[in-house]
């Protein structure tokens, strides 16, 4: 470390540590980012975790609120190396009859391939369509005094439901398998309230900015959002893990992007009781497994559409998909998961040697589970894409603790930071005025356990820095 003193230090160098730090910096403030692991990135790296070229995003891949994030959209990202690819289809979804439902970029596609669903799907959309751009700072941010209230209104009736209730919209298997497919990135049941607002916003995301994929991997985010920050004049310190409060140098402000336990573990001694009594209390939700693969070729889907989709929803029907989530929340596991797949290679060629190609998927698993799901992934692939299997010459797996190793944030495996339902959609971690301070002067909170919860969008890291510029340099940064 260059200097004995800063103005600010963040704990962490997610996708909010990062941009908890660059909107410090921005204020010309000396600001000091903190990684414990030697790469910056939290959930945004690439490495070659199975076969040497093959290059894996390790945690998050597609990233369709990187592109809708008011915040990071104001940073011009491709000044600093950023290029983001759209696959042909955001997302498709594959039935047992080889058919599939199918996310395009263009609502009115979308609609069209919904057969008897087509007006039901554009009377449903194109509101939040139409109205998604002007609320994002609203509903990427704490519980607001909205600047749009009827439309914020209009859409938090369609948001509040559970995904099962709202399904009942629509008639076709196509239009309720895609649904369902949206719905289950909630990492909840698709009965608890308020599941349809994941949903309705991956769908309305496709349609008004796509879910592209970073040329490169998730690295490359991390990588131009790490040269912004440098080009500001702010230091970075990897390879060295904060366990206590002690081990950094004085600041007038820190701010962690980490979860509820741990702030509790690092800073605990400097936060209230009550405070600590209520952290205790946050929950987290279910765990991921996660597999990596190494092809020879890419993946042959019987569906055309899911050969060109970006993300592929693995489930079959509603009924399926809302059966497996059940379960896996009650602690037992599907033999036939819900699963989330993506093959990058064929649309980036620099994630794999010429001619081979990348794929990875993952399954929601009971919190801190450490079965192995890979031969029930596979068999899941193998049941869309007859043949799959015979093309692995390379494999990489991880469960939920090998998940939590690699980032404590991750704990048990809950990719989220903390379960995302009705009870902690908008208190997380706690129910404040300002969910971003803690208990003690000075320490503020910026993961994904704070509003507007998981996602590359920085939004968490950006409010944080706001409250900390408001509360202790007096700054105010205009909307």
């Amino acid at each position: 470390m260059q200097k004995t003193e800063y103005d600010a230090i963040v704990v962490g160098s997610g996708p909010n540590g990062l941009s908890a730090a660059i909107t410090l910096q921005q204020q010309g403030l000396s600001v000091l980012l903190v990684e414990g692991k030697k790469e910056i990135g939290g959930g945004m790296r690439t490495k070659a975790l199975t076969l040497p070229d093959f290059l894996h995003d390790v945690c998050s891949a597609v990233h369709p609120m990187a592109v809708l994030s008011p915040f990071l959209k104001s940073l011009s990202l491709e000044k600093y190396g950023l290029e983001l690819i759209q696959p042909t289809f955001a997302a498709a979804h594959p039935f047992d009859d080889g058919t599939a439902g199918v996310l395009d970029r263009s609502i009115e596609k979308t609609a069209e391939g919904l057969g008897k669903d087509c007006e039901a799907y554009l009377r449903f959309m194109s509101p939040v369509v139409r109205d998604l751009p002007k609320l994002l700072p609203d509903l990427l941010g704490p519980f607001p005094l909205p600047k749009y209230p009827i439309a914020l209104a209009e859409f938090g009736l369609k948001a509040l439901p559970s995904a099962t209730w709202l399904a009942k919209r629509f008639k076709t298997r196509e239009a309720r398998g895609l649904w369902a497919g949206m719905a289950a990135h909630a990492i909840q049941p698709l009965e608890n309230l308020a599941t349809s607002a994941i949903g309705i916003m991956l769908m309305a995301a496709a349609h008004v900015a796509g879910w592209p994929i970073p040329k490169g991997g998730s690295q490359s985010i991390a990588d131009a959002l790490t040269t912004l920050f440098l080009s500001l004049g702010g230091e970075v310190q990897t390879d060295f893990p904060v366990r206590s409060l002690s081990q950094l140098p004085p600041a007038k402000a820190v701010l962690f992007d980490v979860t509820p336990k741990q702030l509790v573990a690092i800073a605990g001694d400097k936060l209230s009781s009550s405070y600590i009594s209520r952290l205790q209390k946050y929950r987290y939700g279910m765990g991921v497994f996660k597999v990596d693969w190494a092809l020879s070729e890419p993946i042959p889907f019987k569906a055309e559409a899911c050969r060109g989709a970006g993300t592929v929803h693995l489930g079959n029907t509603l009924e399926d998909i809302a059966a497996a989530e059940k379960m896996t929340s009650l602690g037992n596991q599907s033999r036939k998961p819900y699963v989330l797949l993506s093959q990058p290679s064929v649309f980036d060629s620099t994630r794999a040697p010429k001619g081979k190609h990348t794929g990875w998927a993952y399954c929601h698993v009971p919190n801190g589970s450490k079965e192995d799901m890979t031969e029930a992934i596979e068999n899941q692939v193998e049941r869309f894409a007859p043949g799959f299997k015979d093309l692995i010459i390379g494999r990489s797996t991880m469960n939920t603790q090998q998940i939590e190793d690699y980032n404590p944030n991750y704990v048990g495996g809950d990719i989220n930071g903390g379960i995302q339902d009705i009870f902690q959609l908008y208190t997380r971690p706690v129910l404040s005025a300002s969910p971003y301070r803690t208990s003690a002067e000075g320490i503020y909170i910026c993961s994904s356990s704070t509003p507007p919860g998981g996602g590359v969008h920085g939004m968490c890291g950006y409010h944080a820095a706001k409250q900390a510029l408001k509360d202790v340099f007096k700054i105010k940064i205009a909307e």
